[in-house]
């Protein structure tokens, strides 16, 4: 599935952020559920996201290899 690559970006800063505020969290999340109009996004740890109208939700595969 191809993102736009400005939700990737903001996707990416959101997990990037999260994990540089809390370095001491083990959990792997399993995606990120980012709103198409804002880019405001949050973690999601659970088996399945539940995704309001105007959110889609990019897995962890496709955020991860952009960081390094």
């Amino acid at each position: 599935m191809a993102l736009n690559p400005a939700l990737l970006k903001s996707a990416r800063q959101i997990y990037r952020t999260y994990y540089e505020v809390h370095p001491e969290d083990v959990q792997r999340p399993i995606g990120i559920a980012i709103s198409t109009k804002t880019h405001r996004g949050k973690l999601i740890f659970g088996d399945k996201p539940v995704l309001l109208p105007n959110e889609c939700f990019v897995p962890i595969s496709q955020i991860e290899p952009g960081l390094h």
